[in-house]
């Protein structure tokens, strides 16, 4: 439902803000529970949490990831998909995460936004 919503209205990051928190709230999800959202094999989903894609909240007594990283990577997974983008899915989660990861830099948003605003100067190296 949040995302029916302009990406500035508030509404929309109130629905997503109570959206993460119930999911923070409950924790913990099993491999074969994650694959069955992912649409991937657990064999797949194990994978992913030895890689660090999937980061595990507990090992023992059995394996349990984190669900708000699960959630995440599910809506990765979805535009992917959708995108026509089905092979190749952990190297394509891994570079939208490194994005999400960089533009969370308030410099790097700032810097973007300027561009955006065709404000600033284009640099070019001087001739020979």
């Amino acid at each position: 439902m949040a995302n029916s919503f302009d990406t500035d209205d508030e509404r929309r990051a109130r629905l997503l803000e109570v959206s993460e928190g119930a999911l923070a709230d409950e924790g913990a999800i099993r491999p074969v529970i994650a694959a069955k959202l992912l649409g991937l094999s657990e064999r797949t989903v194990r994978s992913w949490a030895e890689a660090g894609v999937l980061p595990v909240v507990s090992e023992h007594p059995r394996l349990m990831l984190d669900l708000v990283s699960v959630h995440l990577v599910s809506h990765l997974i979805r535009e992917l998909r959708a995108a026509g983008r089905n092979r190749d899915l952990v190297d394509a989660v891994v570079h939208r995460l490194s994005d999400r990861l960089l533009l969370q830099d308030e410099d790097l948003r700032e810097s973007l936004e300027q561009m955006r605003r065709g404000e600033g100067r284009v640099l070019r190296p001087k001739p020979g």
